[in-house]
Parts: C-alpha cells; sequence; structure tokens
C-alpha cells in the first residue's frame, strides 16, 4: 500500500492568515434618538442607550422655558458623546402658558423632598412629552430610526402624567399607527425609557457607573445666574436627596 499522501493534505493551513485577509466590514449600529434636556435624568439616558450599542442622536428644545442653561448643558453632553447630529428643535409653549416653566408663575419651593405633593404641580407643563415625543417621532422617521430614548421616571418625580409607563406604552402604539414604517410593517417604533422604574438615587448610581459627569447638568427649575441651583424647587430637592442616598454631594451646588 503506498504511502504517499497528497501535499495539500499535509501542509499545514495558515486560517489566521485567511481570516486577515477577508475585507474588514463596518458593524453596524440601530441608530436611537434620545430627547436631550441638558437634565441628569436624559443625560443617564444618553448614556444607557450608547451602553446598549446604538450609534446616537441627540434632540434638545427650547420651548420658552424659563431659562436656557440646560440648553448649554444639552450640548455640552452632546458633544462629549459625539453624537451622529443633535437638532434643537424651537417650539413656543410660552404662548400658552399654563405651567411656572413657561408663563409668570412663582415656582413652588420647599425645605426638603418630603414636603413634595402628589398632587400635579403647577411645573407641569401641559402635553409637553406629547409635543416632543411627536417632533421626535418625525425626526427619527427622517433617520430611518426606531428606537427612541426618553428619561422618564415614575417613581421619584413630581407628579407629571406624561412620565407615566401607561402613557408611554400609548403613545408607543400611537406611533406605530402614524409612521410609514408602522403601517408597513417594515419596522416597529420603540419609545425606550431605561430610568422609569428606578428611583433618583438609583438613576445617579447607573450614571456613575456609565461616567456621565452630573457637574455638566441641570435639573433646577428656577436657577440663579449662571445655571446655579435654587436648591428649593422640586427638581433640585430630588436630586439633593438622590446624590445624598450615594454618598455624594449634587457637583453642581455651590462649594
Amino acid at each position: 500500500m503506498a504511502d504517499w499522501v497528497p501535499e495539500e493534505l499535509v501542509r499545514p493551513h495558515n486560517w489566521l492568515q485567511q481570516i486577515q485577509s477577508i475585507p474588514q466590514r463596518k458593524i453596524f449600529m440601530q441608530p436611537a434618538l434620545v430627547l436631550l434636556s441638558g437634565g441628569l435624568d436624559s443625560a443617564t439616558a444618553l448614556a444607557i442607550a450608547k451602553s446598549e450599542g446604538f450609534s446616537v442622536h441627540a434632540i434638545s428644545f427650547r420651548y420658552g422655558q424659563r431659562h436656557e442653561y440646560e440648553l448649554t448643558c444639552a450640548r455640552e453632553q452632546a458633544n462629549a458623546a459625539q453624537v451622529g447630529s443633535h437638532v434643537l428643535v424651537d417650539v413656543n409653549l410660552a404662548q400658552f402658558g399654563g405651567s411656572a416653566l413657561t408663563s409668570d408663575i412663582d415656582v413652588p419651593k420647599h425645605e426638603t423632598a418630603d414636603e413634595i405633593g402628589d398632587e400635579i404641580p403647577v411645573t407641569y407643563v401641559p402635553a409637553r412629552n406629547t409635543v416632543f415625543l411627536s417632533l421626535a417621532l418625525a425626526y427619527a422617521e427622517t433617520l430611518d430610526c426606531t428606537n427612541i430614548f426618553i428619561g422618564v421616571n415614575a417613581l421619584d418625580y413630581s407628579g407629571y402624567p406624561d412620565c407615566r409607563p401607561e402613557y408611554i406604552e400609548a403613545f408607543e402604539r400611537m406611533a406605530n399607527l402614524a409612521t410609514k414604517a408602522g403601517v408597513e410593517g417594515t419596522a416597529r417604533m420603540k419609545i425606550h425609557t431605561p430610568l422609569i422604574d428606578m428611583t433618583k438615587a438609583q438613576i445617579i448610581a447607573r450614571g456613575l457607573e456609565l461616567g456621565v459627569d452630573y457637574s455638566k447638568t441641570n435639573s433646577c427649575y428656577d436657577p440663579l445666574p449662571g445655571g446655579i441651583p435654587c436648591q428649593k424647587c422640586d427638581a433640585c430637592l430630588l436630586r439633593i436627596r438622590g446624590f445624598e442616598q450615594n454618598g455624594m454631594v449634587d457637583p453642581t451646588l455651590p462649594a
């Protein structure tokens, strides 16, 4: 019996070299659009979207709010995250008023977070999240994007009706009835609410894990010049307590 074997069967194959010779393809990352207010929650939602592997875009709104310092923060956050795009949309809800954030109504102040009531406060801006999500939905369609992130929270919040899970579920259903992709069945719109069941302390802890720089965020409804937080409004008190529960001092507070 012959002991000769064809050379190609015994010659070692350099599989690594063959793999390396295959042209490298870019990994496709799904786009996601994040509603970015400049506050603590939306900055955390942005970081979570990035951590989940999305190619992130951002949208912010100049809606006639009492101050625009939060938009400065939003721009800094978008730049730091190197988002694919960041659009600032003008929609003047101050024309309607009806909120301490868009008209000449005093922002409620308290000494502690325990004094915050359960009723819907005057800082609620009528239908704000519906307006914002609708505009975000329109922009997402132009990006061929079916993932929208919003930093709403149903635990440590001030009683806003458009921060509840029922509201988000209803908007998502509507979004899939109102978009081309939804009607044609080629894709399904998803509204991501990664913070909705988290306390403020848990949100901060998650953001710190992801490297969020909370000194570049603003939550205050009625800040002093330069964006210095008032430390008395609902948003400030909930935020301060969240940092305290993490054994920290809010980095935006004056020394």
